[in-house]
């Protein structure tokens, strides 16, 4: 096998396992928060407090996968276009 033959097999193995991940599970920990839905602060003393709800995730700490979220768009062209 030669070596550009392998790269593309291998590409296309890590492409379906995204894939199969993003239609198994839509939705990931969101990367601001890290999925707590807000912010850890420490007061004056150095104790961690809870911060402010996060604005990217709306404090629910999950947001949708970048691949799903162009499946979606993908999905909704061909909708909005075949009727």
């Amino acid at each position: 096998m030669t070596p550009i033959t392998a790269a593309i097999a291998c590409l296309l193995v890590v492409t379906l396992c995204y894939a199969a991940m993003c239609a198994g599970s839509p939705f990931g920990r969101c990367r601001k928060c890290n999925g707590w839905g807000f912010q850890m602060k420490t007061d004056r003393k150095g104790q961690l407090k809870r911060g402010k709800d996060c604005r990217r995730c709306k404090a629910t700490g999950r947001r949708i996968r970048i691949g799903r979220w162009i499946f979606n768009r993908a999905q909704r062209l061909y909708r909005e276009g075949t009727r």
